[in-house]
């Protein structure tokens, strides 16, 4: 198993499907190349920006172990559970460290708006169900619960869960989490439009979406940072701004695969009820991407 110590960048997969709908195996795995090549620290299997909501548990185990044979131990593979019932997110845990998973991530019950005592329980359910390392995915803009630094406190007490994607917006949460829990909880940003705030703010990484379709950039940023070269890290951001602006739509799913698709390692489609883009948003956004393509920084 590769290890996780949460630092670096973390692509949250996308998922390619071919015309008729099934995964597309052999452009999954050249994504992965591709993210691997450029430097990426970690990969994240069957997100939201992966479909989640549209794949099978038996479809997110297939792209689990494809990822695994991919990868080859180069960086740690992760699962996302995404389940309505506590006892259904045990069972992805499980099988999920069975077939060989370096981690999890974990989002709060869907559906379901849980309170703050029920979401602790969940989590704390979960982990205690697994010997899995766990990203815990705090996201109340998209998925209505917020977790606070006073539940963080009771969900250290599992050893396992040991890192949070954080996306509530708010970059001040950052510094709070680091007074209150220092090195005790890892920070990965996970708003694109965001990333680099998050990182001068002393974030340990990223989970990221253009990612996908730009891994080089992503990662150059990221080592800038690290170095202390802000004022080049500043340019790679201000160049990436339309694309990541891209991730936080409804339909970020369909303009990252088109993103994805212009550099040769996605295919466009998605699965019902997302369509394709048409008229003038896809021109739109294949015009974003375009021209970021034709002005992309040298490294």
């Amino acid at each position: 198993m590769a290890q996780l110590n949460w630092e670096g960048i973390y692509p949250a997969m996308l998922s390619p499907f071919d015309e008729n709908g099934n995964l597309d195996f052999d452009m999954f795995a050249k994504n992965i190349e591709a993210q691997v090549e450029a430097g990426v620290h970690g990969l994240i299997i069957a997100g939201s920006l992966g479909e989640a909501s549209v794949l099978s548990n038996e479809e997110k185990y297939e792209l689990l172990k494809h990822a695994l044979k991919v990868v080859n131990g180069r960086v740690p593979v992760l699962l996302n559970i995404a389940e309505n019932t506590t006892a259904d997110a045990i069972k992805v845990a499980i099988t999920s460290e069975n077939l060989g998973a370096d981690g999890l991530m974990l989002l709060p019950p869907m559906r379901y708006k849980s309170d703050d005592r029920e979401t602790v329980a969940y989590f704390r359910a979960v982990a205690q169900s697994t010997t899995l390392p766990i990203l815990i995915y705090n996201n109340p803009v998209d998925y209505g619960t917020y977790v606070s630094l006073d539940m963080f406190e009771e969900l250290l007490l599992e050893p396992n869960i040991q890192a949070v994607k954080e996306s509530t917006r708010d970059v001040t949460n950052i510094t709070r989490l680091k007074n209150r829990f220092d090195d005790r909880l890892k920070i990965l940003g996970g708003v694109d439009t965001l990333c680099l705030e998050s990182l001068m703010l002393g974030a340990d990484g990223l989970v990221a979406g253009l990612v996908d379709a730009f891994p080089r950039e992503t990662v150059a940023m990221y080592r800038l940072v690290n170095k202390g070269e802000h004022k080049q890290a500043i340019a790679i951001y201000r160049w990436f701004m339309p694309l990541l602006e891209l991730d936080i739509h409804p339909k970020l799913v369909q303009y990252i695969k088109l993103a994805a698709t212009a550099e040769g390692i996605s295919t466009p489609y998605t699965r019902a009820p997302r369509l394709p883009l048409i008229g003038e948003e896809e021109q739109r956004v294949k015009k974003i991407i375009a021209d970021a393509i034709a002005t992309r920084p040298l490294l």
